[in-house]
This record gives structure tokens, sequence and C-alpha cells, in this order.
């Protein structure tokens, strides 16, 4: 297990989230949350990946978690886990522009998931896994997730 995706990760411990739309308390609480919504939904580890990665950035900068947290995952998680942990505030921020520009395609079916899962991982009092057991989940077995290495970090949302 890489242990800059656990540092990632345990550094969400204690970072504060706005009380209005996180009741649930701390991002790392918020994000084992989102990460247990979405391993009981689909079996696609990349989506998981997003899923318990996706507001790493916060430990950096809340307002630009998005970017900042694709920025550190690059190299680390699947081109299409950072391109939805890039984009995974679009549909909050500019909602028919993204339905629009990524109308028909598996990537707009990916970052509606993401936002479901998103939205849903505000339970204050949520029973989630350790970090070690997400990470457990996400690594463990014949059908881990991993990083190709031709995996240069571009990943093409319109490519079916």
């Amino acid at each position: 297990m890489n242990d800059e995706l656990v540092s990632l990760l345990t550094d969400l411990d204690g970072v504060r989230q706005s009380p209005r739309y996180h009741p649930e308390g701390d991002a790392l609480f918020h994000s084992l949350q989102v990460f247990q919504l979405a391993h009981r939904a689909t079996t696609d580890r990349v989506l998981w990946a997003a899923a318990l990665f996706h507001d790493v950035g916060k430990a950096i900068d809340g307002p630009l978690h998005d970017e900042i947290g694709a920025d550190l995952l690059e190299g680390l998680l699947p081109a299409r886990a950072v391109w939805l942990v890039r984009h995974h505030l679009d549909l909050l921020k500019e909602p028919r522009q993204t339905r629009r520009r990524y109308l028909g395609t598996p990537a707009l079916r990916d970052l509606e998931q993401l936002r479901r899962w998103d939205l849903g991982g505000r339970d204050r009092n949520a029973r989630v896994l350790s970090v070690d057991g997400a990470l457990d989940l996400l690594f463990a077995g014949d059908d881990a997730l991993r990083v190709p290495d031709d995996d240069e970090g571009s990943f093409d949302p319109f490519a079916s």
C-alpha cells in the first residue's frame, strides 16, 4: 500500500468543514462515508478511489480542493480517478453546462454517481471503515486497483 495515499487520507482527520453543508464532521469521516456508499453501489474500483480521495485537497485549501486534490493524486491513482476528483464539483458549480458538455458519456454518469455519494456522505452517526480497511478493499485481491505504467495522467471523458 502506498504511504502517500495513506498520508493524504490521514491528513483529513480533524479538517473542519462547514456544519451547514457537512453536519457529519471532519473531512476524513465524510470521505470514508462516501467511499462506503460507492463500495455498496458498484464494483468499479476506480469509482471507489475517486469517492475515497475526492476531498484530499481540503487538507491544504477548501475552496480549491478539487484542483489541489487532483494534482496531489497524479501518478498515484488511475487517470480516470484523478479526472473525477478534479471535476467532482462541476455538477455543483455548473450543473447545466456540465450535463450539456458530457451528455451521453460514461464520464457524466460517473460524475453524477460521485455527486450522489458526496451528498449522501453526511450522516453524523454513520459507522465507517478505518483508513486501512478502506484501502485494503481498494487494493486487495485479483481485481485490485492499479495504476497502469502507460497511464500518463490523461483521461478522455469523451472516449467510450
